[in-house]
């Protein structure tokens, strides 16, 4: 996902619809550092930890703690997309919070474009905003932030969510800023991905493991029935059916009941 060269990077930019804009649509040329020494140690670090077990919430945390540091800004935070609506997942500070509550109760705000539109929304000064966003605007102004961005999480053609920016004070929001924060979105989404996939593979191997223990059990209870009823297998395995039919039972709970209590059929 990282690309290094500029010219790798600015194919990444335009596949991803991320020009540097200020809202009144002029690009920013501002070159504006970041920490490239945290931001490869951040790289790193999730390396590793994407292919083992862990807790989204606390890697999205970790995630969003690492962009703050890395990019020097006052907070972040992601929220995700459930049916529509976005929700707020995690934040860096009260504040980034408070302004991840304010976006999934309005549902407006530079998060929620992103969302919409795929783009990533860069605001140099939230105050010049305050007709777009109202609620936003004031509530970021309270707060004492100014410089913001949205940064659509993308999967595929999909848009997932969004990593939210947050500064502290008026941010002309450079190339080198997005690219940074494209990346580490990237990351996010990837962590979101794996572990819904880790998820389903965990749901898997838990009904085969439940199809498992059915089956043993099943054939237990088939035996002593077998055994009790001086029938065949098959036919103590249809009186077994039976019994759960007219009980409304499942088959197992009435092999169970057959090798744990004693259930005659």
């Amino acid at each position: 996902m990282w690309r290094p060269s500029g010219d790798t990077r600015s194919l990444w930019f335009r596949s991803r619809a991320a020009v540097s804009r200020r809202a009144d649509g002029v690009n920013q040329r501002t070159p504006k550092m970041y920490d490239q020494t945290l931001f490869l140690e951040t790289l790193s670090r999730f390396a590793v930890v994407l292919p083992a077990r862990y807790d989204l919430e606390a890697a999205l945390s970790e995630l969003t703690e690492s962009v703050t540091s890395v990019l020097g800004l006052a907070g972040s935070g992601v929220t995700m997309a459930e049916e529509g609506r976005l929700r707020f997942v995690t934040a860096v500070s009260q504040a980034s919070g408070e302004l991840e509550r304010n976006q999934e109760e309005q549902q407006a705000g530079p998060c929620r474009d992103a969302y919409d539109t795929g783009e990533v929304v860069l605001v140099t000064d939230v105050r010049e905003e305050s007709a777009r966003w109202p609620e936003f605007s004031a509530t970021a102004i309270r707060l004492e932030v100014a410089g913001v961005a949205g940064i659509p999480m993308r999967l595929a053609d999909q848009i997932i969510g969004a990593l939210n920016l947050y500064a502290a004070g008026a941010r002309e929001w450079s190339a080198e800023d997005i690219a940074v924060a494209g990346v580490l979105a990237d990351v996010a989404t990837s962590y979101v991905v794996n572990a819904s996939k880790l998820r389903q593979q965990e749901q898997v191997s838990e009904q085969l493991q439940h199809a498992l223990e059915s089956r043993v059990v099943i054939e237990q209870a088939k035996g002593i029935t077998a055994q009790q009823n001086s029938v065949t297998i098959d036919q103590a395995y249809q009186l077994m059916r039976g019994h759960a039919r007219n009980n409304n039972a499942s088959l197992r709970t009435v092999a169970e009941a057959i090798v744990a209590v004693g259930l005659r059929v």
